[in-house]
């Protein structure tokens, strides 16, 4: 009895152990909520003053604070940290708001993030700038890229999408009013197409005019045909389908200048230089065009061939250039997009503003995709792991970028959302004749062992 009351002393740590280093590896979530969680906030009570002098985040304090100590408490006047706010616990970590003191700013303590990190037990700390003088931290507790769960709090407006998850935890949303054309980068099996999978979905609940081309024969953009108002599936038909698109943006031009017509007297509300000035009974639906393996539309291999590319060439650049006002906007998605594609590629590039690099074979690649706009993220996406598709690095024209994964959507769900939502297409009758051929669900006999299998993955 005696050995049985000691080996269960011994033994319950060891499991209790145990127990909690298999939550941590098998959940995260959880063992963060319980475990991780508490350890946290309790570092950060008990050594924020210390942790802060040691990152140099404090300042001396004024003449009158030090002599106000020095008649109240007769202590050493010690240095003064950032003051604290409440900590706010989260399912993924902590936020804590900081009021900096006179002579810091908002780098001073973004610099000091990775000290921050391992003084508090977290596994990154995110700054972020508020208001002058005041800024936000965003400790993580875990690597939220290793299980992709969304947030369920998102905002769902008009041609916005959560199309990922970046390594803060928010959400990634790709908001075409706001960066209306993107390039799509990433090599074989990068989760590229992931990324074009949810981001169709996304848009397919909404009344926007989705047109795809394909010229990989259509094994990407094929199962959405439901929902897709037009699709070109070699470079032939999609010389064809980009006049059509030209004459509608120049259409809707014609639209907005009819509207400008100022005469006198008009509010000023009425004035537009763009569609969503028009009123909503006269406001043509917006138009994404979805552009697959866009090296395919360079390829040439004979004068006739080498005329075609350059005259879509030109259409794209019409579009990316003139396409925003107009409501149309470009998701270039390859596997390189540089120089070498051939006349018109680098200006096309320069239009595309958001840029979502994933996996690639070269620094060459990431350089094509993010040298210009971001330097110091293109290191960060040649270290992606392929263990890891779907990771990518996102930036912008600001010089911001950080680490994004797209959730996991398989083919067979994504097709079913576009035909579940292909009754909120809208009607466009000049692309009626590259309307896709949608064919009908087999019937599958009730017991019957065989399985739906998609076409691609």
């Amino acid at each position: 009895m005696t050995d049985l009351v000691t080996l269960a002393e011994l033994g319950s740590p060891l499991v209790v152990i145990g127990g909690a280093a298999y939550v941590r590896h098998a959940s995260p979530a959880a063992y963060w909520s319980t475990v991780g969680l508490p350890l946290s906030v309790a570092r950060l009570l008990t050594s924020y003053s210390s942790t802060m002098d040691a990152c140099g985040l404090t300042v001396e304090p004024s003449r009158w604070r030090a002599l106000a100590v020095r008649a109240t408490t007769r202590r050493e006047v010690r240095p003064v940290p950032p003051r604290r706010g409440i900590i706010r616990p989260t399912s993924t970590g902590l936020r804590m708001r900081l009021r900096l003191v006179p002579g810091q700013e908002p780098a001073d303590v973004a610099a000091s993030a990775e000290r921050l990190r391992h003084a508090w037990g977290v596994y990154a700390v995110h700054v972020r700038d508020v208001k002058p003088g005041v800024v936000e931290l965003w400790l993580v507790g875990f690597d939220v890229l290793q299980q992709v769960r969304m947030p369920r709090r998102s905002d769902s407006r008009p041609l916005q999408v959560p199309v990922a998850l970046r390594e803060d935890a928010t959400a990634f949303v790709r908001d075409y009013r706001t960066v209306p054309h993107e390039l799509v980068l990433g090599a074989t099996l990068s989760g590229k197409s992931m990324y074009l999978r949810n981001l169709v979905t996304g848009l397919a609940a909404q009344p926007v005019v989705l047109v795809g081309i394909d010229c990989k024969r259509g094994v990407e953009l094929a199962p959405f045909a439901s929902r897709l108002s037009a699709l070109a599936t070699d470079p032939d038909q999609a010389a064809e389908l980009l006049p059509v698109l030209v004459k509608e943006m120049e259409d809707r031009y014609d639209l907005i200048k009819t509207r400008q017509g100022i005469a006198p007297g008009t509010a000023e509300e009425l004035i537009t230089s763009d569609i969503w000035g028009l009123p909503e009974d006269e406001r043509p639906a917006p138009l994404v065009l979805f552009i697959d393996e866009v090296a395919e539309l360079f390829m040439v291999a004979t004068r006739k061939e080498e005329e075609r590319r350059d005259e879509m060439v030109t259409q794209l650049i019409r579009l990316a250039q003139l396409g925003r006002a107009a409501g149309i906007y470009l998701e270039v998605c390859g596997q390189r997009f540089g120089a070498e594609l051939g006349k018109g590629a680098t200006m096309l590039r320069a239009q595309l503003t958001g840029r979502v690099c994933h996996r690639v074979n070269d620094e060459a690649s990431a350089k094509m995709a993010l040298g210009d706009i971001a330097p110091e993220a293109v290191q960060a996406s040649c270290a992606i792991a392929p263990e890891l598709p779907g990771l990518a690095v996102v930036g912008d024209t600001s010089g911001g970028w950080s680490r994004i994964r797209t959730p996991y959507l398989s083919l067979a769900d994504a097709a079913a959302t576009c035909r579940a939502t292909a009754h909120l297409a809208p009607d466009l009758p000049a692309l009626n004749p590259f309307r896709p051929y949608v064919s009908p669900l087999p019937d599958v006999a009730p017991g019957s062992m065989a399985t739906a299998r998609p076409v691609t993955e």
